[in-house]
């Protein structure tokens, strides 16, 4: 019978490993991503979370017309989603001995979507699932970058990722319902 435990590390190493370098905090030796380009990448996801909460909360203030009510509680809570999105892949850069960065100036510049604007409602809906599409697949791109070098931050971008593809799902009906037809095939 092969021995099943032949991969597992001794514990008197693990406690050896876990006493040194105490200054890298969650970075232990058998992390193999980079962690300045780990938290160089979640600075984007930051930016972009806090630019989505930005523009839903925009939508939900000047959302007008006979439906505008239900829409913009729609807005209100993806906004809501969205921030806790943004502190999830703020405290990762904290665990990985980064800060992140909240600084408003250059914001849209790190982000990976647009803030747009007000306008229409349908305006709006179709801004919202263009940036939700766009979110969608850049976490994918970052779920596949991650692989099983940074577990935690992949797992995390994959809650995050599920979410996104709920509000895509969300601002597509919205979409459907004001125009009568669908705006993706």
């Amino acid at each position: 019978m092969a021995d099943d435990t032949a991969f597992l590390t001794d514990v008197k190493t693990l406690r050896a490993r876990a006493k040194q370098s105490l200054d890298e905090g969650a970075v232990v030796s058998s992390y193999k991503a980079d962690p300045e380009k780990t938290i160089e990448l979640l600075q984007i996801v930051v930016a972009t979370e806090l630019v989505c909460v930005l523009r839903y909360r925009m939508h939900a203030i000047s959302a007008e017309g006979i439906t505008s009510k239900s829409v913009a509680a729609e807005f209100v809570e993806h906004a809501e989603s969205e921030h806790r999105h943004m502190l999830m892949a703020a405290e990762r850069i904290d665990q990985l001995g980064g800060v992140p960065d909240l600084d408003p100036e250059g914001l849209a510049s790190r982000s990976a979507t647009e803030y747009g604007k007000g306008g229409d409602l349908v305006q709006m809906l179709k801004d919202n699932l263009v940036a939700e599409r766009l979110v969608i697949e850049h976490y994918q791109e970052l779920i596949r970058y991650f692989g099983n070098d940074d577990p935690t931050t992949r797992r995390m971008l994959e809650h995050i990722l599920a979410e996104e593809e709920d509000h895509a799902s969300d601002m597509h009906d919205l979409l459907v319902a004001h125009e009568g037809k669908p705006f993706l095939k």
